[in-house]
């Protein structure tokens, strides 16, 4: 089969590879859609370490091609595919935190994902997708997974205030989310007024781009508080340090955002002063899948206006080039296997 190899950092190549063949309790899918994230950049640039060679790739979507388990999809059927494989018999797993498996693996990370035509993953990881639901945007899904998993560690009531730090397509994904949960005011806040622009769109009560007072605009919108959940989605330690600024006393921060820096400077006594609440979040598990496959059949979750451009998949080095450029205006970049 054709798939893109990394073999190196900044090393890509297109060549032909075995088709894996499914083992027991695996079905082998034909990728038809993946998408493309900050984390693929991290690891094509070598700022996350990896064993090469690798196919990286983990939003995939695709169609059940052959199965050596009967159990719960067919061939021909579509599906998503949750890439966080797990072991199933640890203690995380067995309390439920499949995401944090102790011999856990992440395709396209640190096994081979899904930048081919075919792929084989166990049954329990794939999703069958409804009709309604088009497989240029389900590849989205998977993101949109992380949001739901990210926003669940956290209690949210009514009314409560929410900034989002950050509007590429998971805050954007993170604004609705907040809003269907029943949040407000949702504030995004963003470097990018197009992407301010499409918050509104998509239900934010407030969204600003570069504003240097952003800070006032949040505490006038929050009745002189700040925000009672913040979540940071840039991954930058000075975002994290924004965050801190933007919550209320007693408010809680969501580090949505993958940071790979391994030191920097934050307000540390007002981390402490205001008694912050901070969560981390990893990856999604089976549940998130099903809660983001209902939210979008309902309606509720809108991918599309998400979506920047599609590219066959042996542009992939072109797709990652376009990542790396910081263009404020990009959104989803989705490759297409034809």
């Amino acid at each position: 089969m054709k798939a893109m190899v990394l073999k190196g950092p900044g090393t890509l190549c297109a060549v032909d590879v075995p088709t894996p063949q499914p083992k027991a309790g695996e079905v082998l899918v034909r990728v038809t859609h993946t998408g493309l994230c900050g984390t693929d950049l991290k690891i094509y640039k070598g700022t996350i370490p990896v064993s090469y060679p690798l196919i990286m790739g983990h939003e995939l979507v695709g169609t059940i091609a052959a199965s050596n388990d009967t159990d719960g999809v067919r061939i021909r059927d579509r599906v998503v595919i949750d890439p966080t494989l797990y072991c199933g018999i640890c203690f995380y797993c067995r309390v439920g935190q499949t995401n944090l498996c102790a011999d856990g693996k992440l395709l396209g990370r640190d096994t081979n994902g899904g930048f081919a035509e075919y792929i084989a993953v166990p049954t329990c990881n794939v999703f069958p997708l409804p009709d309604f639901i088009d497989n240029r945007t389900a590849a989205m899904i998977q993101v949109l997974t992380t949001c739901v998993h990210a926003q669940r560690l956290s209690d949210l009531f009514p009314d409560e205030s929410v900034v989002v730090l950050g509007l590429g397509v998971a805050g954007q994904l993170h604004i609705q989310l907040a809003k269907a949960r029943g949040a407000g005011p949702v504030i995004g806040l963003t470097r990018s007024p197009t992407k301010a622009q499409l918050a509104m769109t998509l239900g934010a009560d407030l969204a600003l781009s570069e504003n240097k007072d952003a800070a006032k605009i949040v505490q006038d919108a929050t009745h002189g508080r700040g925000a009672d959940l913040v979540i940071e989605c840039t991954g930058l330690i000075s975002s994290l340090s924004h965050a801190i600024s933007l919550a209320r006393s007693g408010g809680r921060i969501i580090l949505f955002g993958i940071t790979t820096a391994a030191e920097g400077v934050l307000p540390f006594y007002q981390l402490y002063f205001k008694e912050l609440t901070v969560f981390n979040s990893r990856a999604a598990n089976g549940r998130d899948f099903a809660s983001s496959i209902n939210l979008v059949e309902r309606g509720v979750i809108q991918l599309a206006p998400l979506l920047s451009a599609i590219m066959p998949l042996t542009q992939l080095g072109m797709g990652l080039d376009i990542l790396n450029s910081q263009d404020d205006q990009r959104l989803k970049l989705i490759l297409e296997h034809v």
